[in-house]
């Protein structure tokens, strides 16, 4: 089959810019055959190489003593006490979920499983965070139902629990929907597996599933804006197999009982070619693949096609030969592929043979650590107009236009449709803060958040990033766990424009300086650009995973709210109604200031709430819809009703930080009242949870009536 001619066209269909092919003339001394410009552009194209990006990931803070890895690996990876870790990370499906959305998101479960039992672990929970386009869009419904199913389908038939996420709805996402997966898994602490390959002349082996068509070219379409050509990229989109999937874990981690495996990389964008190039590049050696050996399960595949491929399942490894047929006998009797398909060499060389002939031979170190790497010019984002008047509104009215929002409403129709008990070590499940999980033979629990405001962060990105991180904070103080480390999925639009660009910085300026001060640092991420349709790019959206540790059963705070029991706020109330959700939902308006993220503040009230946990019955923090909202929650998750004192719309709604709204009995109350005097931490009685009846002041309905327009909402507008 001859090969297309290089061509001006076919550079740019590739997503490589003219500087970029002419660096690629320099370094090769000639003009790349087909092959080769396709390698380049898997590696060099934004979602594998970061090149917009890595100049300012730089900056955020990624060691402490708790952290064993940090990013650059497929996952993070976090001493947890013990001799265990947790094996953690967060990644984009975005653009295959818009093209496909079951697919989309199944694939997106596929690839973050993988990241974390290619490192040794075994998954343990799961979560994620969408966010689609308005309700009543014509493509809305659509992705709602095919995400929603697909991440059900593949965690569900794997058998990964799912214990937290998030689901939000903004005109921003009409024409790029988002699909963050979030997975993490046990590991022994002196038994993490890395993918840098090491030894010249060892076999490099291809496990699991076979290679198709299917994914060809996807890293690059992921690089890239939508236009009216996407239903042209549908065959970009990856297929996924759950059940090969369990196979191939269990494949792996009795494999790496074995003592086999010098590095393992799982085939994740840009398939074999990007996880060879890793391997190689962070070892300091070449590659040499003769793609005969590779199992297709489609006939007259190119050497371009099976670079490219995107197929999944599939890993690869550099194995120490003296075993080999050990490691083999394990993929056999897993009735999954093992395959001998090159060697490391000691030159800086990546060779690829097919059917006899040599059809790539490029220097592998210039295609990973050498990729370009571009100072974007950046704009910082405006300061944002102070708010104008708000009018009044009756608070249970303001109360229902909340919960009957997608936004606010319930999410069991969601989360109902995925497994959230499997492996029955699920201690809290979706529908109030963290999720928890035990951590199987020890008293010990991990819990588990995702968190981001967007429009905090379009309106200040540096507020907003700090906030991302300050609210995850708080989901796992809430629960009683004590803040580990953080993942980010950092989902931006085109970072040609510099206000998008001003909007990544500041956004990772913000977070960086949270994670610091909470000592909470990166271990692991992605950034997902140019999510944008026709020039309209979405709200930025840093998404930030986080993990906490429960030492002890005793240390969980629970949900246990009763009728009698005191309602109290920890933090101050300054009626902060910019960027606020009663103003989105009631008013249609996105105007004003992100609320103001005091760190010291964040630290020292976060660190009250767990010194002080034996006095505390059920907390949450307060956060989108303010105490209003957070009151509501708490008392229908009881089902007992909640009288607050106030009818001010600012005390009720504002959304100002740092704050925890706690139940207690009466005399525990009078108790945390005196400790919070005693660590400089500002608290008062808010009211208290009683009756059948929610009361604002002196607005009021019945709880029933509110409960049942908060569980229906969601499920009316979408099943």
């Amino acid at each position: 089959m001859q090969e297309p001619q290089i061509t001006d066209d076919l550079i740019a269909s590739h997503g490589l810019s003219p500087d970029e092919y002419a660096r690629i003339l320099e370094i090769m001394g000639r003009t790349p055959t087909f092959t080769e410009l396709g390698i380049f552009s898997a590696m060099w194209n934004e979602h594998c190489s970061y090149k917009s990006s890595k100049l300012h990931l730089k900056k955020l803070p990624t060691t402490g003593p708790q952290v064993i890895c940090g990013p650059g690996e497929n996952a993070g990876v976090v001493d947890i006490g013990d001799g265990q870790a947790v094996v953690f990370k967060m990644e984009s499906h975005n653009h295959p979920s818009y093209i496909e959305p079951y697919q989309g998101a199944a694939t997106g479960v596929g690839g973050i499983l993988r990241d974390v039992f290619t490192m040794g672990a075994r998954p343990i929970a799961a979560m994620n965070a969408l966010s689609f386009g308005m309700p009543d869009h014509p493509k809305t419904r659509q992705l709602v139902h095919g995400v929603v199913e697909g991440v059900g389908g593949y965690g569900n038939a794997f058998g990964v629990p799912c214990v937290g996420g998030e689901v939000r709805f903004d005109p921003a996402y009409n024409g790029n929907c988002l699909v963050n997966a979030f997975a993490a898994g046990l590991a022994d602490a002196d038994k993490i597996f890395y993918s840098a390959a090491s030894g010249v002349g060892m076999p490099v082996v291809y496990l699991g599933a076979k290679t198709g068509r299917d994914g060809v070219g996807g890293a690059t379409m992921a690089s890239a804006e939508f236009d009216d050509t996407i239903e042209e990229k549908r065959p970009t989109v990856q297929v996924g197999d759950p059940f090969t999937e369990k196979r191939l874990m269990e494949a792996t981690l009795e494999l790496m009982r074995t003592g086999a495996v010098i590095s393992i990389q799982d085939m994740g964008a840009a398939g074999l070619t990007c996880s060879a190039v890793e391997m190689g590049d962070k070892g300091g050696l070449g590659v040499r693949l003769n793609l005969d050996a590779v199992p297709v399960r489609e006939t007259a595949m190119t050497a371009y096609e099976m670079m490219l491929s995107e197929s999944q399942e599939r890993m690869l490894m550099v194995l120490k030969p003296e075993l080999e047929a050990e490691a083999k006998a394990v993929f056999d009797k897993w009735d999954l592929d093992f395959a001998i398909v090159g060697e490391t060499i000691a030159e800086d060389r990546f060779i690829i043979e097919h059917g006899g002939e040599v059809k790539a031979d490029l220097p592998l170190s210039k295609l990973s650590s050498e990729a370009p790497e571009y100072d974007r010019p950046w704009v910082p984002t405006p300061a944002a107009e102070p708010l104008g008047d708000v009018p009044a509104v009756d608070p249970i009215d303001g109360l229902r236009a909340l919960i009957s929002s997608p936004n606010y409403a319930a999410k069991q129709w969601v989360y109902e449709q995925y497994d959230t008990m499997v492996m029955a070590n699920s201690a809290r499940t979706p529908g109030m803060g963290a999720g928890i999980v035990r951590v199987h033979g020890t008293e010990k629990s991990l819990a588990f958040t995702s968190d981001v405001t967007p429009r905090y962060v379009k309106a200040n990105p540096v507020m907003g990033g700090k906030q991302a991180v300050a609210e995850a904070y708080r989901n796992l103080t809430a629960v009683g766990a004590k803040p580990l480390a953080t993942t980010d999925n950092l989902n931006f639009g085109n970072p040609e424009k510099p206000e998008i660009m001003g909007q990544f910085v500041g956004a990772l300026d913000g977070i960086g300086q949270a994670c610091a001060a909470l000592d909470m640092p990166i271990v692991s991420g992605n950034v997902s650009l140019y999510n944008e349709t026709d020039g309209v790019g979405i709200l930025p959206t840093p998404t930030i995973g986080a993990v906490g540790l429960l030492a002890s059963d005793d240390e969980m705070i629970g949900c246990d709210v009763r009728d009698g029991h005191v309602a109290l706020m920890i933090g101050e109330c300054g009626g902060h109604l910019g960027q606020s959700a009663l103003l989105a939902e009631v008013f249609g308006r996105a105007e004003g200031d992100a609320p103001a993220v005091d760190l010291d503040l964040e630290k020292r009230h976060g660190d009250f709430i767990r010194d002080n946990r034996a006095f505390i019955t059920a907390c949450t923090d307060l956060s989108d819809g303010g105490l209003a909202l957070a009151a509501f929650e708490l008392a229908e998750a009881a089902g007992v009703g909640i009288w607050l004192d106030s009818s001010d719309m600012g005390t009720l709604f504002g959304e100002d930080q740092g704050r925890y709204l706690v139940a207690c009995n009466f005399d525990k109350a009078e108790a945390l009242m005196i400790a919070a005097g005693r660590a400089d931490v500002p608290i008062k009685s808010v009211g208290k949870f009683t009756s059948d009846s929610v009361w604002f002041g002196q607005s009021g309905a019945q709880l029933a009536e509110l409960s049942a327009i908060y569980r229906s909402s969601f499920g009316e507008t979408f099943a």
